[in-house]
């Protein structure tokens, strides 16, 4: 069973997706992941993007966290479903809505985004068979939506290649966790992150 990890609702059981359609990110590499994004300050009054949500868990975890705002975006209707289980849960723990669910395809979604709108935090943890130029081409959307100073963690397998970062993106840092392989981005113009060393898990 999932939980959210820290923060206000801290130790929630988290609703998960049935069936094998998704692969949630485990108890282990969440943490390790908000450790570094709580190392980097970049958290607190955040605003933040979860594609290819699955059940939520890294959205609603930035929420608990202290993310002023978080979009969930999932095109499966029973995972959706599943966001929607959780968005209401931490919202209902933190009193006002925080957490809001797109049904959608990624690539749609990012196609008709207002041109203004922008996030501080992006998540993306796409099915493994996504190609890179796939992968490539929904990080190229997204480029011009982050703020100054902004994260992008893209999770893949650790057997995968790095992804392909298009113009306004490029990767500070990656780590491996057993299967998985989280790769961090910024924006290549710009405020840069301050990340200072990158912290040891």
């Amino acid at each position: 069973m999932t939980r959210i990890v820290a923060g206000a609702a801290g130790g929630t059981p988290l609703v998960s997706v049935p069936g094998s359609l998704t692969r949630p990110t485990t108890d282990r590499v969440k943490e390790a992941l908000f450790s570094r994004l709580d190392a980097f300050n970049v958290l607190s009054g955040s605003r933040a993007l979860d594609l290819y949500a699955g059940s939520g868990s890294l959205g609603v975890e930035s929420a608990s966290r202290g993310a002023a705002a978080v979009d969930l975006v999932e095109f499966d209707a029973k995972a959706s479903a599943v966001c929607q289980r959780n968005a209401d849960l931490i919202n209902g723990v933190l009193g006002r809505k925080t957490v809001t669910v797109h049904r959608s395809r990624v690539e749609s979604f990012l196609d008709r985004i207002a041109e203004e709108t922008l996030w501080d935090v992006v998540f993306l943890d796409p099915p493994y068979p996504l190609d890179q130029p796939a992968l490539a081409a929904v990080l190229g959307k997204l480029a011009p939506h982050l703020a100054a100073g902004a994260v992008v963690v893209v999770e893949r397998s650790s057997r995968s290649h790095e992804p392909e970062w298009p113009a306004g993106l490029e990767r500070f840092a990656d780590k491996k966790y057993g299967e998985t392989r989280l790769w961090f981005a910024e924006p290549a113009s710009g405020q840069q992150v301050n990340v200072g060393p990158v912290p040891e898990d």
